[in-house]
């Protein structure tokens, strides 16, 4: 087989090779320029001014690698037409340039929606006892802006794809026949957008906010997070609850602090019929005035039932938020409990009973005569006295 076969093609390649490596050369130094040149203007200028006015800057330490993004962007965009690359490669790399243009903008919308909102968030404290309408607030701020991310993050990928010819006619081909495809396609995302959905209805409507006191599902805990397709429940024993967030839309459940963050607690005890009711509601008064977790809003003693045994006594008493009023009810509990036990022991629960002697089965009427009285002996003079009593004259004669 003749070598010059194998060296035409090696040949073609070095000739072609200057007319891509030069052209590739310049438009990597420019891409490796620019990345230096970003890193140079964040660390000199943008540091100096974060460290000088701290929190307003964070929107420049936000947007760093977006930025850094756009630089590459931008060194594409000036040196890809002032090189002579072949057309192979210049499509390519304009297609390039084209979704990272997509992005970046994708990307900075986020950068913003998020900063803005953070920003706003900062003038709302949910730290404080009366905090309902920082929770109202930033409940609607945050479920927001969790969808709108999303919806951002799927139009940009949708922008994306259809950059490419074969999503193109793919997609044309799909909206043509919007037949099976499309019901297949609309049934698996209906979890998702069901959920979307009802982010939106629960950020207007707010059956929900943060640190809602709700019973979901049998159990009892606070609305820790809401997220954009589920919430986080903090149950009382520090367990969480993940719920969808079409729960809340579709399911019946319990929201203790829908209009304010105070709520009333019960308290009930099980007591027996001689339980002193007034000295109790006096107690208990007393009890609650004396704590710093009641806000002196409610107050009230009832018998709330009845049966054979025992009475039932509720008490009601408010807080200025949940976590105080059940530690309110625990602590109003054991001190009526050892008040009961030290002054009225009888007011505790306890079973009664009563004895009768069931006729016929009595003792005969001499024996209980005889049970009672001492037996006398006759002399031969007459009665004697018992042995004792003779026993104690002789005694007394000698």
């Amino acid at each position: 087989m003749d070598i010059q076969q194998f060296l035409t093609p090696l040949d073609r390649l070095i000739d072609w090779l200057p007319d891509f490596a030069v052209p590739m050369a310049w438009v990597g130094s420019a891409i490796l320029a620019s990345l230096v040149l970003h890193k140079l203007i964040f660390r000199i200028i943008f540091g100096n001014l974060e460290n000088r006015f701290g929190l307003k800057a964070s929107l420049v330490r936000k947007s760093r690698r977006p930025l850094r993004l756009g630089f590459a962007l931008l060194a594409l965009v000036l040196t890809v037409p002032r090189v002579n690359l072949p057309n192979a490669l210049k499509d390519p790399l304009g297609h390039a340039a084209l979704i990272m243009l997509i992005v970046l903008i994708g990307w900075t919308a986020l950068v913003l929606i998020n900063h803005f909102a953070d920003r706003s968030a900062r003038h709302y404290r949910l730290d404080v006892e009366d905090n309902f309408l920082a929770r109202k607030y930033v409940t609607q701020l945050r479920v927001l802006r969790r969808t709108t991310n999303i919806v951002i993050v799927i139009f940009t990928s949708i922008a994306v794809l259809l950059t490419f010819e074969s999503v193109q006619e793919y997609g044309v081909s799909l909206f043509a026949s919007a037949g099976a495809a499309g019901l297949v396609l609309g049934l698996a995302a209906r979890p998702v957008l069901a959920n979307l959905i009802a982010g939106i209805q629960i950020a207007v409507t707010q059956p929900i906010r943060l640190d809602d006191v709700v019973i979901v599902e049998n159990e009892w805990g606070w609305i820790e997070e809401i997220f954009a397709t589920y919430v986080i429940v903090r149950i009382w024993d520090r367990r969480r609850l993940v719920v969808p967030l079409s729960y809340f839309i579709e399911q019946p459940f319990q929201n203790w602090t829908r209009e304010s963050a105070a709520i009333i607690g019960a308290i009930t005890w099980q007591l027996d019929y001689t339980a002193p009711l007034d000295e109790m509601r006096n107690k208990a008064e007393e009890f609650a005035r004396a704590s710093d977790n009641w806000d002196g809003d409610v107050f009230n003693l009832q018998v709330t039932d009845t049966d054979k045994d025992t009475i039932t006594i509720r008490v009601l008493v408010s807080a200025v938020n949940s976590p105080k009023a059940w530690d309110l009810r625990c602590e109003i509990r054991e001190k009526m409990i050892v008040w009961l036990q030290e002054t009225h022991p009888e007011a505790l629960p306890r079973l009664r009973g009563e004895l009768r002697a069931i006729p016929g089965n009595e003792p005969p009427r001499d024996a209980r005569t005889s049970s009672r009285a001492r037996p006398r002996r006759e002399g031969p003079t007459g009665p004697e006295e018992s042995a004792d009593a003779g026993e104690g004259e002789a005694s007394g004669q000698s």
